[in-house]
């Protein structure tokens, strides 16, 4: 879902009101006030970016008295229809993005090309059991996983080599 002009906590709050569960990646901050005083405050990572699991008429019927919130869409057969994330890639993501004291860098899906990557999944730390692309990230030292929500966003985080597996991609017959 979308949420324009900075309303995801206010949509994010509306959500849970109606019982909908949803995400927003959210980050730790340091802003300056107008008072010239520094304040920690949690943000969206993404602007305008949140994800609610529930049924589409249960969430037409909030959208309808929320003309803030809005369908983030994608072409499929010429026509524009809502992004639905499958469960396990919105999983894998979650445990991403809740991991704390990890240093994550977010991208949007053209700012990195994921067909150059190795599929691999990540055995044991914090972030176990997580499946993505092991690939270079430009201005970082070292490699990293990325964990992409197809045509929304990407989070990649800094892995220990000996916490990587690769996926073997190949068929066995």
């Amino acid at each position: 879902m979308s949420a324009p002009y900075r309303n995801e906590m206010k949509a994010k709050q509306l959500l849970d009101d109606k019982g909908v569960d949803n995400f927003i990646p959210l980050c730790s901050k340091i802003i300056v006030g107008r008072d010239g005083r520094k304040k920690r405050k949690v943000v969206p990572i993404v602007s305008n970016l949140l994800f609610a699991y529930t049924t589409r008429s249960n969430l037409q019927q909030i959208k309808s008295k929320a003309p803030f919130l809005q369908y983030r869409t994608h072409r499929v057969n010429g026509r524009n229809e809502p992004i639905v994330v499958p469960q396990k890639d919105m999983e894998q993501f979650m445990a991403v993005c809740n991991t704390t004291g990890e240093q994550l860098i977010y991208f949007s899906p053209e700012e990195i090309n994921l067909a150059q990557g190795t599929p691999v999944r990540v055995v044991g730390g914090a972030f176990d059991g997580v499946e993505g692309i092991f690939l270079k990230v430009k201005g970082a030292r070292s490699k990293r996983v990325v964990v992409q929500i197809e045509g929304i966003a990407v989070a990649t985080a800094e892995i220990q080599p000996q916490y990587i597996q690769v996926i073997d991609t190949r068929i066995e017959k």
